[in-house]
């Protein structure tokens, strides 16, 4: 009973806050909030360029050296409980990270310029 209350609760608070912004906020915003915004100044390129292969390397290397972390804790934690399935499925979690990785050094990643 305590559970759908709360939950009452917030949907209550986030619609009242919802409709209390809409009415009080500001409903034209100045030139400078409409603006392009690129780290604090005007862009000096075209907004349409692709960007550059190495952009999309260093998202691959977040990928692989940082969000693993939230995959590996809970697995090292209960390795001794876990069925062969759950080592298995592990096992090919390094594979495609170890595949990643490979790839990043090959196309030159790992290389700081």
């Amino acid at each position: 009973m305590g559970f759908f209350v709360f939950w009452f609760l917030v949907a209550g608070l986030a619609g009242l806050f919802s409709i209390v912004s809409f009415f009080l906020g500001e409903k034209e915003p100045d030139q400078e909030k409409v603006s392009a915004y690129e780290c604090g100044f005007v862009p000096f390129e075209s907004l349409g360029r692709p960007f550059s292969i190495q952009f999309f390397l260093i998202g691959i290397l977040f990928l692989i050296f940082d969000l693993e972390i939230s995959f590996f804790f809970p697995w090292c934690v209960l390795y001794n409980s876990i069925a062969p399935f759950g080592f298995w499925t592990m096992v090919g979690f390094f594979v495609i990270l170890t595949l990643g990785l490979v790839y990043e050094w090959l196309k030159g990643g790992l290389e700081w310029e």
